[in-house]
């Protein structure tokens, strides 16, 4: 586990660059206090929803749905990353340490259909080349869209 880092303003906006004008639901693994789900959804990305394992954290992305509005359009759950089938998933948002991205590498080749892009946040896939990548330092983001990662 590593500690609790909410998303810069920056962070998220490099995110969503980086899936405008896609389509299909959208998720975020390890969604911390909601705000990427939240933006994603108003960027038209629909569903949006969030995994997330920390009750306080639900409790908060739950309220900030609440408070923008939102409520019943997005969803945050408690729910094991490692457990949850992603094959429906064309958005994937990956905020995590670093030793997380290897086995998460191969379950999201296992999983996420060809037409899918995953983009992470503060650290890239070590083994994987990304197709466009945004910001610099702390607030650089890299997408990855699965076609050209299984060539």
């Amino acid at each position: 586990q590593v500690p609790y880092q909410p998303s810069s303003p920056r962070q998220v906006a490099n995110t969503l660059a980086l899936l405008r004008g896609r389509a299909g639901k959208t998720v975020d693994l390890g969604s911390g206090d909601g705000r990427l789900v939240l933006e994603a959804y108003k960027q038209g990305l629909r569903p949006a929803l969030g995994y997330e394992l920390n009750p306080w954290l639900l409790c908060l992305a739950n309220y900030r749905a609440w408070k923008a509005g939102y409520h019943g359009n997005v969803s945050f759950l408690k729910k094991d990353l490692w457990k949850v089938n992603l094959s429906d998933c064309h958005n994937v948002i990956v905020f995590l340490a670093p030793s997380v991205k290897p086995p998460l590498a191969t379950k999201l080749l296992a999983e996420l259909p060809d037409d899918a892009r995953v983009v992470a946040g503060r650290y890239p896939f070590p083994c994987w080349t990304p197709s466009s990548t945004l910001g610099q330092g702390l607030e650089q983001v890299w997408a990855y869209d699965m076609k050209e990662v299984r060539r």
